[in-house]
């Protein structure tokens, strides 16, 4: 049974985890960074610095919480991409330097197929075999999960992701960072039918998401009716938001599980926690008869379990990485895209 020490610093969350045959969390410890409420958004060169930090302890913190040392551990996985550079190349080096000095194999992993593995750490373990929508600040992709390594993307963002632009209308109505989770907190109270907002579909049939333009229309409408953003009123305009945007992630999932012919839809990434995502996304697979498969919260955030989760599947079919292994910012999940969305 190989226990995988994971290790994931793509962008503000500093997290390491200690993972049992690739689906017993042991200890999954993260800690997040505060330092980014005063500017609104992650600085990178900040979020560097907070890993370096950081990720000493929260390993320690790990390897404890799991009753283990690194003696007992049979390989370490790290986030080698896509994310912040400087936020990446902290985790790698100190992965780096644990498998040199112990001789453990290492092992690099990619942030959205980590995502995807969080499936694996339900109980019981999901199955490698659903549509994947993937929503979080930095990425929102449909995915066929054919099994490991078998993917095939259908659609994704054309410009802001979807976390990124509840990000983004957030601090337009001058809530703090991250705003995701305030906007879904208000969008509650509120009438999603009280402001007629734009659902970008993009050309027939397509399966790619653009987001853009919605958190644009909010902005307009601020700017010709500032009083929306009085107590009273903000969370008819959140909600009225958080539905277009839920209606195109909706949509375009359900259309994509068809296509796919899937029966099993997996929800995963830090977007997956918001309650409307995941209630009108249940509402749709139930009438379609499609199983929907969505981890817990502490497993849609940025991870390590996940990661050590992938790891484990890296480690069983020997492709551990090299010690010159390099993180890079943009990385591509291994897919084939279908030349009909292209």
């Amino acid at each position: 049974m190989p226990l995988i020490l994971g290790i994931e610093t793509s962008c503000d969350e500093t997290s390491a985890a200690v993972v049992a045959d690739g689906t017993r969390i042991l200890s999954n410890v993260i800690s997040s960074q505060a330092v980014h409420k005063d500017f609104g958004g992650v600085v990178p060169e900040l979020a560097a610095r907070a890993h370096v930090r950081n990720l000493l302890p929260v390993v320690r913190a790990a390897l404890r919480g799991a009753g283990a040392s690194l003696e007992d551990v049979d390989a370490i996985a790290v986030t080698a991409g896509p994310g912040l550079v400087g936020a990446l190349l902290v985790g790698v080096s100190f992965a780096k330097s644990v498998a040199f000095a112990r001789g453990l194999p290492l092992l690099a992993v990619h942030h959205i197929e980590a995502h995807l593995f969080a499936t694996r750490l339900l109980d019981p373990p999901a199955a490698l075999d659903f549509l994947a929508l993937v929503v979080s600040g930095g990425h929102t992709a449909l995915i066929q999960v054919d099994g490991p390594r078998r993917y095939r993307l259908l659609g994704e963002t054309i410009d802001d992701a979807a976390g990124e632009a509840f990000d983004k209308v957030a601090k337009l109505v001058g809530l703090p960072y991250p705003g995701g989770a305030e906007v879904d907190r208000l969008a509650r109270r509120g009438d999603p039918g009280a402001f007629d907002l734009p659902r970008s579909r993009l050309a027939a049939g397509s399966l790619d998401f653009s987001f853009s333009g919605l958190k644009t229309a909010v902005k307009y409408l601020l700017r010709d009716r500032p009083e929306l953003i009085e107590p009273s009123r903000l969370p008819d305009l959140l909600a009225s938001f958080q539905a277009a945007a839920v209606d195109v992630l909706v949509e375009k999932t359900m259309a994509a599980a068809r296509r796919s012919g899937k029966r099993r839809v997996a929800l995963v990434g830090g977007v997956a926690a918001n309650t409307s995502l995941r209630e009108r996304l249940a509402a749709a697979a139930a009438r379609e008869r499609i199983e929907l498969v969505v981890p817990p919260p502490v497993l849609c955030t940025d991870n390590a379990a996940m990661v050590a989760a992938v790891g484990d599947h890296l480690l069983g079919i020997g492709a551990n990485a090299s010690l010159d292994l390099t993180p890079q910012a943009i990385l591509p999940l291994p897919t084939e895209r279908s030349a009909s969305d292209s």
